[in-house]
């Protein structure tokens, strides 16, 4: 029995915290930092540059090569698709015009991360054919980078020392621009390669707890593994905090487009793995990785907290366990809104605060970062179903 009402009391804890969300507020907020950065960036006399952080107390901005380009264009088209105020919408048109020069760079996999959370969201708010071309050609090259004997397509061109041909589970994220492809185009050439991927990554990149590794470097020869590692997380063994949010994300989306139940598990796995973990903090905002060694004096990461947030809120609507993933969406984003978010003028416009990119190359370290305000501004989206799948 008292065990039943802790959890009750928990649960209720998690409902309470969740009705403090104030979308509309929280929208207002955002639209206030977003026109103090916009602000910012129209000081430099250049149309190939990026919101991406703040370092050494400077915005730093990155060319369109970066794979976080499309997130600032993605946030201001979230802007528009909240308040339908077209000033948002030509705020959005520029820095996507922008990127169009990526849609055939075969340099990178981030396609998906460039080109559909900025061309993507175009495409979805305005239906302009022009932003669905420039889909249609950036999934072709993306496509480019993949490996029929391994089944999968190469993340990194660089460290070639390192790994021979590295596939990180972030590139799960770009496969909703395969996906989306093949409904726009009815070729299903761009959904087989996506499926071929996820299920190598299924296979290859996850742990029997659920949890997964960063980098799985394969052999082109022959198909086979030649090592899981890290790079972004604690260790080769540990679980980096984004990469578990990035594997909840990108299986629950492509349950969304195959409706294969393997993937709806694996999201479900995951998930179950990062909420349910000892080293969770009870806020719900994950520290940088999950067997970082100076735990609870250990940066978190915003980011991953935005990520998965978003994810839950997709997974609820699939999951049989979807009321207690619903509370669990809305209790990591209360924290966000609540206790992670910039002051109103700081930050150069930033929204959240404390996010960790890559804390064992020191870099970005508690620090803003642009694709945790994209995920944020979208797990608020989905919580008022406004945002379609």
């Amino acid at each position: 029995m008292k065990r039943i009402f802790a959890a009750s009391l928990v649960l209720l804890s998690y409902y309470c915290s969740a009705q403090s969300i104030n979308t509309k507020k929280v929208f207002e907020d955002a639209e206030k930092q977003m026109q103090l950065m916009k602000s910012h960036a129209v000081e430099f006399d250049t149309i190939t540059v990026f919101p991406r952080t703040i370092e050494n107390g400077r915005l730093k901005f990155v060319a369109s090569r970066d794979w976080t380009s499309g997130f600032y264009p993605g946030i201001l088209w979230y802007l528009y698709n909240y308040t339908h105020n077209n000033k948002w919408k030509k705020a959005a048109q520029y820095p996507t015009h922008d990127l169009e020069q990526e849609k055939t760079n075969r340099g990178t996999h981030d396609m998906g991360f460039k080109i559909y959370c900025s061309f993507g969201n175009g495409y979805k708010f305005t239906k302009d054919d022009h932003y669905k071309e420039v889909i249609i050609q950036s999934a072709r090259t993306l496509i480019t980078r993949f490996n029929a004997k391994a089944g999968v397509i190469r993340s990194w061109d660089h460290h070639k020392e390192v790994w021979d041909y590295p596939v990180i589970i972030d590139n799960m994220m770009n496969l909703e621009l395969l996906f989306a492809t093949t409904k726009l185009t009815g070729d299903s050439t761009f959904y087989k390669v996506a499926v071929a991927h996820a299920n190598t990554t299924m296979k290859n990149h996850f742990r029997a707890d659920g949890s997964c590794y960063h980098v799985v470097d394969y052999d082109t020869t022959t198909g086979n593994v030649r090592k899981k590692t890290t790079h972004q997380g604690y260790a080769n063994e540990s679980s980096w905090s984004r990469g578990q949010a990035w594997a909840v994300y990108g299986y629950t989306m492509c349950y969304r487009f195959t409706k294969d139940k393997h993937y709806l598990e694996q999201a479900e796995k995951t998930a179950a793995f990062m909420l349910n973990h000892p080293r969770m903090p009870k806020d719900g905002v994950p520290y940088w990785d999950y067997d970082a060694p100076n735990i609870p004096n250990e940066e978190r990461d915003a980011s991953a907290a935005a990520v998965l947030s978003s994810a839950l809120f997709e997974l609820s609507k699939y999951s049989a366990d979807g009321k207690n993933l619903l509370t669990k969406a809305n209790w990591i984003l209360s924290s966000l809104v609540n206790n992670y978010r910039a002051p109103i003028g700081s930050n150069f416009g930033f929204i959240l605060l404390h996010s960790t990119g890559s804390k064992p190359s020191n870099s970005e370290v508690d620090v803003p970062l642009i694709y945790a305000d994209y995920y944020f501004l979208e797990a608020l989206l989905r919580r008022e179903n406004k945002l379609s799948y």
